[in-house]
């Protein structure tokens, strides 16, 4: 059996990260379309508004599933287990994958849960300290975008620190998605600096 291009290995990756599972369960458990609540985001943030923190649990573990799945199993297509480059490639692929769905006209998530999954594959201590940063910041401040922001300039922090120049792909990749998480948040940055952003647990009115 032939090994599959890279190409193979990096569009599979794309596709399943773009699997809306927000739009999915929010739809079958509550009968909802999440484009037309809160946000209208198709992330766990606002399946959490839509149809409880139950709900926006399983997204997130869904989504963050995906993410992982691309560098931990579809990596190897393109080259040995272990290599940064494969398991970055296909990572970021899911990511952006989950933010520009194919199936939704390129309009998704904001990346975050899906890219957790694909750090806790290729590195789980980057994963950790970031998370680390996202429940110091909604214990603080109780917001859950700048907790991401916040959570996403951590991850290449950590990466450099806790592997630096011997996985310099990894570094980038973390690097990458951070610029990604900060251009997927610019909503949540204007609201946070005119005074209107939602705190943890406040409902927003639905999206017109």
């Amino acid at each position: 059996m032939s090994v599959p291009t890279p190409w193979v290995a990096v569009a599979v990756s794309y596709l399943v990260g773009a699997i809306p599972f927000g739009l999915v369960l929010v739809r079958l458990f509550k009968g909802i379309d999440i484009r037309s609540v809160g946000s209208g985001n198709i992330g766990a943030t606002n399946a959490a508004r839509a149809g409880g923190r139950g709900l926006g649990a399983l997204v997130f573990l869904c989504d963050l599933g995906k993410g992982w799945v691309a560098p931990a199993v579809f990596a190897p297509w393109l080259a040995t287990a272990g290599d940064d480059v494969a398991a970055v490639a296909c990572g970021a692929a899911a990511v952006l994958g989950h933010c520009f769905p194919v199936w939704l006209r390129f309009r998704g998530g904001k990346g975050v849960a899906t890219g957790c999954g694909a750090l806790v594959a290729l590195e789980p201590l980057i994963f950790l300290a970031g998370g680390a940063v996202w429940l110091a910041t909604v214990a603080a401040t109780r917001y859950v975008g700048l907790a991401s922001i916040l959570m996403g300039v951590a991850f290449p922090v950590a990466a450099w620190f806790l592997v630096g120049e011997a996985r310099p792909a990894l570094v980038w990749g973390a690097a990458l998605l951070t610029v990604l998480i900060l251009a997927r948040h610019r909503s949540n940055i204007s609201r946070m600096r005119a005074g209107t952003e939602p705190k943890m647990g406040a409902k927003r009115r639905e999206a017109s």
